[in-house]
């Protein structure tokens, strides 16, 4: 989430099995975010297009974590084949440890990764001098 405010969501099409607790704690959420930013289920190439072309207009991106999971799934979406991939500007990450703060349990709707990226961005924000 980029600090002009200029947000991306995007949900993934999905036909495999759901492990229970994302069927349960992820998936009634998922268009739980202002109308603006509701897609339509995108296949993963599409997806990978549309992040590239997201961070194409920011020369030096921050990609900020607090779980290393998050981290590896969002690399993983930029690959649109064996040894390819979309083309992106040199990516930054930065991985948060944060102990005693829970970024679903501050999130307006936990689980949901627009949410849970805006409840990750103000706690950052507070631990900035």
């Amino acid at each position: 989430m980029p600090d002009d405010g200029e947000e991306l969501y995007l949900t993934l099409d999905w036909d495999g099995p759901l492990e229970e607790w994302v069927e349960r704690n992820v998936v009634p959420y998922l268009d739980t975010v202002p109308e603006a930013l509701v897609s339509p289920r995108l296949s993963r190439m599409d997806a990978a297009r549309t992040i590239a072309h997201y961070l194409a207009g920011d020369p030096e991106p921050l990609i900020v974590a607090d779980w290393p999971e998050d981290i590896a799934l969002f690399n993983a979406l930029l690959l649109t084949g064996p040894g390819t991939m979309v083309e992106v500007p040199p990516l930054t990450f930065k991985f948060v440890e944060l102990s005693g703060f829970s970024t679903a349990a501050n999130s307006k709707v936990p689980h949901n990764a627009l949410h849970d990226a805006r409840s990750l961005r103000d706690h950052m924000l507070t631990l900035e001098p």
